[in-house]
């Protein structure tokens, strides 16, 4: 979050300061999914190097390309979240693990 001088500096010199979700338009569910998506990403990201295996074995594993893994892990807007959750369970991620980071999330 911003500091309030800045912020406040910033609107003195004509700067319109806000959200994200503002700028762009979103609505409410529009921006939660958005958070939940990056999320899961990081989340893919953290267990695949945790595990010490490389976007390539990851991509092998699911029958995928390295290239769509790793717009796995930066939250590309053209991956599903059944992508995110699919590969997450490759991992072996449980079904509370995925409920701990969706809730985390929100």
């Amino acid at each position: 979050m911003m500091e309030k001088t800045k912020k406040n500096m910033l609107a003195k010199k004509g700067w319109k300061v806000g959200t994200t979700t503002e700028f762009l338009g979103l609505s409410e569910e529009e921006a939660r999914y958005i958070e939940l998506k990056i999320a899961l990403s990081e989340h893919l990201k953290k267990q695949r190097i945790k595990q010490k295996i490389t976007q390539e074995q990851l991509a092998k594993m699911m029958s995928s390309s390295q290239s769509r893994v790793a717009k796995m892990e930066t939250g590309d807007p053209t991956v599903s979240l059944d992508l995110l959750v699919r590969s997450l369970l490759t991992l072996g991620a449980s079904e509370k693990d995925l409920a701990k980071v969706i809730a985390a999330a929100n």
